[in-house]
């Protein structure tokens, strides 16, 4: 495997430190295990000398891997939308890494803030190279009393097909039935309109699965009153991205949450990073928790092939937290980021010695 590991910014680098030394962990336990990783400093460190997020070749380099991790982006020194719009955004958009997969599910040892909120397991599907998150549009009259914005959402037929396949051949692949699609077409009369229309066109060709739409606004309130009722929800750039830290909050925090950016044809390599950004308010304090970064790097291994590693890598987090005795300040500890990485390194050799694979 080659794999490219970029950092980025803030806790990024504290939580990518601990992620590779489970990587190292694996190799040292499994001989058979080659894994060769290189490490890219694009981050905002690297635009303020360059004035470049990555160099202009940067994805014909990172064509050459198998995959990505990657940690977080964003500095107070530099334009969130230029983090975002020169290093991660081309690299979903220019890789067809249409999929953006987030997990969510309850874990033994953390409580979530609601009531009652055990037994949470589905999967959030978010359409992730084209609606919202178009740069289609422009800003017009300047400083101007009349001044005006548009920001073109593109939704196409083939984008919303992919997406929806994928949800449902995961939900058949794991024994799911129902599929959750949000929508806002009583509202937003032409894209969410032809949301659903594709939606239901696509589901037809899934017979075992039954579809469930709700307008946002709804599935948002039923996610807090009714989390563990959800399989597999499909949703739009946007929706996604929302429901996704919504998914992450109800089970104890952003922390814990990792995503894959994935190109199911495998034609471009696939995208893994924690669901946090680079929290400049912790950063350099060694306190962030690695959780959501380690399991990132477990759906990365699983993405490639190797499910029995990930399989040991999201085993030993759970011993972990079950445990109870090493927890970062994010879920009721006092724990460092590296006491909490080297704990998991320890429960991925306990799980080696128990053949938990």
């Amino acid at each position: 495997m080659k794999i490219a590991v970029i950092p980025g910014d803030g806790i990024g680098k504290e939580v990518m430190k601990e992620a590779l030394l489970v990587l190292e962990t694996l190799q040292e336990l499994e001989e058979d295990l080659s894994v060769d990783t290189t490490i890219f400093d694009w981050s905002s460190d690297n635009y303020m000398r360059t004035g470049k997020m990555m160099p202009e070749d940067g994805l014909s380099i990172l064509s050459e891997y198998d995959a990505i991790l990657f940690g977080a982006i964003g500095d107070k020194r530099v334009p969130d939308d230029v983090t975002v719009w020169e290093l991660i955004m081309p690299i979903r958009k220019q890789f067809n890494q249409y999929v953006n997969f987030r997990p969510v599910k309850s874990l033994p040892g953390i409580t979530s803030p609601l009531v009652r909120a055990d037994n949470i397991d589905f999967a959030i599907f978010r359409e992730n190279t084209e609606g919202e998150y178009s740069n289609s549009g422009g800003r017009l009259y300047m400083d101007k009393p009349q001044e005006l914005a548009i920001q073109n959402t593109v939704m196409t037929k083939t984008g919303i097909t992919n997406i929806v396949s994928a949800a449902c051949d995961y939900a058949l692949k794991y024994g799911k039935s129902t599929v959750t699609s949000a929508t806002k077409s009583n509202a937003v009369i032409h894209t969410m309109k032809f949301w659903d229309d594709c939606v239901a066109e696509q589901m037809k060709k899934y017979p075992e699965l039954q579809l469930q739409s709700y307008y946002i606004d709804a599935l948002v309130a039923y996610f807090i009153e009714r989390p563990q009722e959800f399989e597999v929800v499909v949703a739009s750039n946007l929706f996604g991205d929302i429901l996704s830290d919504l998914g992450s909050a109800v089970i104890g925090g952003l922390g814990l949450s990792p995503s894959g950016n994935i190109n199911p044809e495998r034609i471009y390599p696939s995208m893994f990073e924690p669901v946090h950004g680079s929290a400049p308010d912790i950063a350099g304090r060694g306190i962030a928790n690695p959780i959501a970064q380690i399991w990132s790097l477990a759906l990365l291994l699983g993405h490639l092939g190797r499910t029995d590693l990930e399989k040991v890598i999201v085993t030993a987090i759970e011993q972990v937290l079950e445990a109870g005795e090493v927890k970062t300040a994010d879920i009721g500890g006092a724990a460092t980021t590296a006491e909490m990485g080297a704990a998991i390194c320890e429960a991925v050799k306990s799980c080696f010695e128990r053949r938990v694979v």
